[in-house]
C-alpha cells in the first residue's frame, strides 16, 4: 500500500486491480489522463470502452502536454476512417494542451456518442453507479 503525506484523502483498501478502476469510477466525476505509460494508456482505454459500451457517460479527457497525446488521437482518428470506431464515439474523448483548457472542456462536455450497448446493468452494478454526468463545481 503506498501512502504518502497527509492530504492523500481516503484510503480504501481492495482485493485487486478490477476492483481498483470499479470503485475510481465510481466516485469520479470525470477522467483525466495525463502523460503516461502502459498503466495510464490501459486505464485510460478501459474508461472509454465503458462509455462507448453506455456503462457510464462521464467525460474523458486527455491533457495533451506538448503534443504527447497527438499520436494516440490520430490512431483513433484513423480507427474513425477506417469505421472500426464510430464518428460519434470520437467525442467521448476531449482533449486541450492545459489543465485551464482541459477542465473548461470538461466542464462543457455533453455526450454526443450512442453506447453500442444498451446499459449493461451486471457492470453498472458491479461498478455501483447509475450514469449520469456532473462535475463538481
Amino acid at each position: 500500500m503506498q501512502i504518502t503525506g497527509e492530504t492523500v484523502g481516503e484510503v480504501k483498501a481492495v482485493a485487486d486491480m478490477h476492483q481498483r478502476k470499479a470503485e475510481m469510477a465510481r466516485h469520479s466525476d470525470a477522467f483525466i489522463a495525463l502523460p503516461g505509460g502502459y498503466g495510464t494508456l490501459e486505464e485510460l482505454l478501459e474508461v472509454i470502452t465503458w462509455a462507448q459500451l453506455g456503462i457510464h457517460d462521464k467525460p474523458v479527457g486527455l491533457l495533451n502536454v506538448d503534443g504527447y497525446y497527438n499520436s494516440l488521437l490520430s490512431f483513433i482518428d484513423k480507427a474513425v476512417e477506417e469505421d472500426f470506431i464510430s464518428p460519434s464515439a470520437r467525442h467521448i474523448i476531449v482533449s486541450a494542451p492545459t489543465a485551464r483548457e482541459l477542465m473548461k472542456k470538461l466542464e462543457e462536455y455533453f455526450p454526443r456518442h450512442e453506447g453500442v450497448a444498451s446499459k449493461l446493468s451486471w457492470e453498472t452494478e458491479q461498478l455501483g453507479y447509475t450514469p449520469k454526468c456532473e462535475l463538481s463545481r
